[in-house]
């Protein structure tokens, strides 16, 4: 969820977030990692000039994200600073596997998020109404049953282990 300019060493691709099957966002990052199942991008807050407050973090002006995300899970894995480096946490998006076709990669969310603040003190399962509502257990029982086993996973981990998630 974020905009970044690019160095001549650091590739930028075009990051599309997809929410039933229309763009929800897409806005340029620097591509810091593709081993041919993660892919790594970094950039700032999409939006610039607003201030967007869940309650439990503020995402801001300066904020600098780095998204971790695989060709084979079914989320992605975004870790979140302030514009002074210091870690606010990790946002967590359950999506389809990412597909990356030349410079663009393309996300489809699936609705439901999780919150895992910087001292693990905090970690918060969002917008299950919103899945539900989806009708995506309806339209697509085998995404639904891998979105709510994938939402299970990070939550685990982010109370065990801890996020970003391990690369193997």
């Amino acid at each position: 969820m974020s905009t970044t300019p690019s160095t001549p060493s650091t590739p930028t691709i075009e990051v599309t977030l997809l929410k039933s099957g229309r763009e929800k966002v897409s806005y340029p990052a620097s591509l810091l990692h593709d081993d041919g199942t993660r892919i790594t991008v970094q950039a700032p807050w999409v939006y610039e000039d607003k201030v967007r407050d869940f309650g439990f973090v503020r995402f801001e002006p300066g904020d600098v994200f780095t998204e971790h995300y695989w060709r084979d899970r079914w989320y992605s894995v975004k870790e979140i600073r302030a514009a002074d480096g210091t870690l606010k946490g990790w946002y967590c998006d359950i999506t389809r596997p990412a597909a990356l076709h030349g410079t663009r990669l393309s996300v489809e969310d699936l609705d439901l998020d999780l919150w895992c603040s910087a001292d693990r003190t905090e970690v918060i399962r969002l917008d299950e109404d919103e899945f539900e509502e989806s009708a995506l257990r309806t339209t697509d029982p085998a995404a639904a049953k891998a979105a709510l086993r994938a939402l299970d996973t990070l939550e685990h981990l982010a109370r065990t282990t801890g996020l970003p998630v391990p690369v193997s």
